[in-house]
């Protein structure tokens, strides 16, 4: 029996279980909202990291579009970079006090959260998303700096770092859930494939 009378087989669809595959596709969009409702937050003062003032006893009071709402004049990003910690402290308090940084830092939630939602052009999505988290890394949860109280290297923002990348690499070859498989047959990511 000659050895081609034997077809091989090959993988056209997704090697393993599609229910881990919608899983991926539910980190990746799950993330994107993270970053999306950030953006949203502090541009309309919804009340979670903005517009919140909390009484003595607990309770507290939402005032939507308050004066630390972006559309309301606030500097995003002077609090934040303003508290760093860490080696390079110095460097991101400096950057706190310069305005022109919050219009990249919400473009960057804004265009990451919708990148990863709608999974359309995820790997811009992804190389923002780590770029912007390595920074919130470095700037607050330092090794014994900050806000990093159970481990003194992983957090929040190591541990989406490794999902978003994991989900937006693995997914370049098959999107169970969001635009994605549309997206890649458009002439123009056909023809540029680094926006997919």
């Amino acid at each position: 029996m000659a050895v081609n009378d034997h077809a091989i087989e090959t993988q056209t669809g997704p090697v393993g279980s599609r229910a881990g595959w919608v899983m991926l596709s539910i980190t990746r969009i799950t993330i994107g909202f993270y970053f999306f409702w950030a953006f949203i937050d502090k541009l309309f003062g919804l009340g979670f990291s903005s517009c919140r003032t909390t009484a003595e006893d607990g309770t507290y009071t939402i005032e939507v579009m308050c004066e630390r709402a972006w559309l309301n004049g606030a500097r995003i990003t002077e609090g934040y970079l303003g508290s760093s910690t860490g080696p390079f402290a110095d460097f991101f308090k400096d950057l706190g006090t310069q305005a022109w940084t919050d219009w990249p830092f919400m473009l960057g939630l804004c265009g990451i959260g919708l990148a990863l939602m709608l999974g359309i052009g995820t790997r811009i999505g992804m190389w923002s998303a780590i770029v912007m988290l390595a920074m919130m890394w470095v700037s607050h949860a330092w090794p014994g700096q900050g806000g990093n109280t159970t481990n003194p290297f992983v957090d929040d923002h190591i541990i989406m770092i490794v999902a978003v990348a994991a989900a937006v690499l693995l997914e370049v070859r098959y999107q169970a859930v969001g635009l994605g498989e549309w997206w890649k047959r458009l002439d123009v990511v056909q023809k540029q494939r680094w926006l997919v």
